[in-house]
């Protein structure tokens, strides 16, 4: 088979997604890495919706299988980190796709629970660690490449304290494992996408039950700098396929915003 990531062995969590109408970043970088040649493990909470995903990338012709793995337990992440070894002998990429945040009890910080932030931190991220804890032995077999997908939560005035400290913490992990593996041919690199529309995104707003799906994609839609369009899972995919793919061979402790130029308009006039 050939592809940009011929030959490589994946690890997708988060594979899965929130039911919705559009597709979420997970499963579109699960579904473009098989495409390019990929096997890919699809690691869910919902084993459901991994298998769901891995239908998706074999009706394509690609290769791949499903894990039901909490990546917040260390347990279930030893356990998926062992079944890929087993089934595929090698570990060449990890992508770290967890998080969430409303649906976690994200608040301000003055009101959010003790709960919901070990919550947010478990989910948002606990679970980068420890996947990228147990995928490195494996990865320094033979050089490999982690992407971790954070927010531009992280750098915006963002008002929910969870979701914003614990992705602006992945950012800081990204740099720690990129300086700490590099020695073994180890490239780590993080995503921070902006305004998306992707299940997770809209279905969570519009479940709160103040504004339509309609309004909440055409609010979202207006703060794009880029044509006043949100991105879709799809730019998150691409991104993350070039970082995983040895056109970026030489790129290791990056953070890159996929945010329809919001990051450089901070602040601009209207």
């Amino acid at each position: 088979m050939t592809g940009r990531v011929a030959g490589k062995v994946a690890i997708v969590v988060g594979g899965g997604q929130t039911p919705g109408e559009t597709i979420g970043n997970g499963r579109a970088t699960a579904l473009l890495l098989a495409a390019e040649g990929a096997r890919v493990v699809v690691a869910d909470r919902s084993f459901d919706s991994a298998a769901e995903t891995v239908a998706m990338i074999e009706a394509k012709g690609g290769q791949g299988f499903a894990v039901d793995a909490d990546a917040t337990s260390e347990d279930a992440v030893t356990r998926l980190m062992a079944q890929a070894l087993e089934r595929y002998a090698s570990i060449d990429i990890l992508h770290n796709n967890v998080g969430a945040s409303i649906a976690l009890g994200d608040a301000r910080a003055d009101e959010m629970t003790v709960e919901a932030f070990d919550r947010s931190f478990a989910v948002n991220f606990k679970s980068a660690w420890l996947c990228a804890k147990h995928a490195l032995p494996a990865l320094r077999q033979r050089g490999g490449s982690i992407v971790n997908i954070s927010s531009l939560a992280a750098w915006e005035a963002y008002p929910l304290v969870g979701y914003k400290t614990m992705k602006a913490a992945v950012l800081a992990l990204t740099l720690n494992l990129a300086a700490a593996n590099a020695r073994y041919r180890v490239r780590v690199n993080a995503i921070l996408p902006g305004l998306m529309n992707t299940p997770m995104a809209i279905e969570a707003r519009v479940g709160q039950g103040v504004l339509s799906r309609a309004e909440v994609v055409a609010a979202r839609n207006r703060r794009v700098p880029l044509g006043q369009q949100m991105g879709t899972a799809w730019d998150v995919a691409y991104a993350a396929l070039f970082l995983h793919s040895d056109e970026a061979k030489f790129i290791s402790g990056a953070l890159l915003p996929v945010d329809g130029a919001a990051s450089a308009s901070f602040g601009a006039y209207e």
